[in-house]
């Protein structure tokens, strides 16, 4: 307002003027926005060139090069997919913006699809047909993908798993977002045993797309073959769920319930006493899933059970035998084996076996196993008084003293007293062991003694001169006129004759 007190308005005209905004240069803006993420992508920052592509493109979204500066850094971060997604922008905004189409080639061979990737190839020839040159890599690069698929699953056909994952990886090298390749290498490391490197690779996948049914395939597999069934199944029905016409997953889900079902009734059949019907069922639940090792190895371990239940102890070792081959590690098979080469009398085997278990274990029940398998390796090596008797090792008095009689009038000198010099040396060396035999377990501290791997033949104790004529004398009531007596002087078939001499006559060198 003037000094009169009217309104001087040219004075707010200039004021409004001076507040007003000048005009944007949009374009200008887009073009610093994109010479700053330039700038980024040269410093390998690509994270913050990607924002500026961006903010140039929300400026200036007709522009395909903007599109194709971000697609390129996307490919920096491997981030395959968003790059295809600029590279098909940039072509669709411009025909003719020859590295929007060379991108966009890449980005379908990055991730595996080969059969875009050869359409986007034949596309961008038809309008380019003189720049063949520039897109001659990616020309080779199909063709050597398209070998290598071809060869990984010639390989997959024939189960050789270890080189699926060779050829995979070399495919992967060219292709290194390609979901398909990523999740057979996982799906193969499974089946290899190498569960460990096949989880990590299923969880990258799982990271990058949660529902991603291959990656959880391959983790249910992984569970399965670790023998955790119930949570392999339910891996396996979220596959089912995210993708119904999964195969193999459907395929999985009935070889778990199964064997779990064949498994379960061979428990009740064995637990019963029904060992050939849990046979039979053991026999069956190996045939469902031969990659399954390590229920495979239990499978084994339990047959190894019913034969030992059964005394064949050679068919048990061998299921033992079965089951390390699967999982080298599997304690229960080990123990199994160790008792059953120690009833086979296969001592040294059985002591190899303690000492592997003791090196994995390392607690008193292996210490003690072992210890109890050298005390019995070392009685192997000594005088089998009970094979001597001909009785077995759990005979009682009873028993120990008809077996020595059986034995005694069997090898008695006199009975052999009209064979070869050979045989009479024989019968008078037999005669003379079962003495020995007789006189070590027919006394109760020595039989506890010899029974607990005590070294017999010691200062306090030891075996050093038996005469087995006065044992057998003893056994048979003593002098010359007790049952023997009568035995020798009737009927002995070389023995004295009814009127010759009835004693006995030994010639012990």
């Amino acid at each position: 307002m003037s000094e009169n007190g009217s309104v001087n308005n040219n004075s707010e005209e200039e004021e409004f003027m001076d507040t007003q905004e000048a005009p944007r240069n949009i374009e200008q803006e887009a073009e610093d926005a994109k010479n700053t993420g330039n700038t980024y992508y040269k410093q390998k920052d690509y994270f913050k060139a990607i924002n500026f592509y961006t903010n140039a493109i929300n400026l200036m979204p007709d522009k395909a090069a903007y599109y194709g500066n971000r697609a390129a850094a996307y490919m920096m971060v491997n981030n395959f997919s968003s790059a295809l997604d600029d590279s098909v922008r940039s072509v669709e905004k411009d025909p003719n913006f020859f590295k929007g189409g060379l991108r966009m080639i890449k980005c379908y061979i990055a991730l595996g699809n080969l059969t875009a990737a050869s359409r986007a190839l034949q596309d961008l020839k038809s309008r380019d047909p003189n720049n063949s040159t520039s897109y001659a890599s990616e020309t080779t690069n199909i063709n050597r993908l398209r070998d290598l698929e071809a060869t990984a699953d010639k390989d997959m056909s024939k189960n050789d798993y270890r080189r699926v994952v060779y050829v995979l990886d070399r495919a992967l090298e060219m292709a290194p977002a390609c979901v398909s390749y990523k999740t057979k290498r996982a799906e193969c490391l499974a089946l290899l045993g190498r569960y460990n490197e096949a989880q990590e690779a299923a969880n990258d996948m799982l990271r990058q797309h949660s529902l991603n049914a291959g990656a959880l395939y391959v983790k249910g597999l992984c569970l399965f073959y670790q023998d955790h069934l119930d949570k392999a199944r339910q891996h396996f029905l979220q596959v089912l769920r995210v993708d119904p016409d999964h195969s193999k997953a459907r395929l999985a889900v009935k070889d778990v319930k199964e064997l779990e079902n064949t498994k379960q009734k061979g428990n009740a059949a064995f637990t019963s006493g029904n060992n050939e019907e849990a046979l039979k069922l053991y026999r069956a639940a190996l045939l469902i899933c031969p990659n399954n090792k390590l229920t495979n190895a239990k499978l084994h371990a339990n047959l190894a059970a019913v034969y030992m239940k059964l005394k064949n102890y050679d068919d048990a070792v061998k299921e033992c035998t079965a089951a390390l081959k699967l999982d080298d590690g599997y304690i229960k098979a080990y123990v199994r084996r160790i008792v059953c080469y120690q009833e086979l009398e296969q001592h040294e085997e059985a002591v190899r076996d303690a000492e592997k278990l003791h090196k994995m274990e390392h607690s008193r029940e292996s210490k003690q196993r072992l210890r109890d398998a050298n005390i019995k390796l070392k009685m192997s090596k000594r005088k089998d008084y009970y094979k001597m008797l001909g009785c077995s090792k759990s005979a009682t008095e009873d028993e120990i003293k008809k077996a020595y009689k059986k034995a005694a009038l069997k090898h008695h000198p006199d009975r052999h007293s009209h064979g070869t010099d050979e045989e009479k040396a024989e019968a008078e060396k037999k005669f003379k062991e079962i003495g020995e035999a007789y006189s070590i377990l027919s006394d109760p501290n020595k039989k506890m003694r010899y029974d607990n791997g005590e070294d017999l033949d010691d200062p306090t104790g030891g075996m050093h001169d038996v005469d087995p004529t006065q044992i057998f004398q003893t056994f048979f009531g003593g002098g010359g006129h007790g049952p023997h007596q009568q035995f020798f002087s009737g009927g002995f078939p070389h023995g004295g004759g009814r009127g010759g001499n009835h004693g006995f006559t030994f010639s012990f060198g």
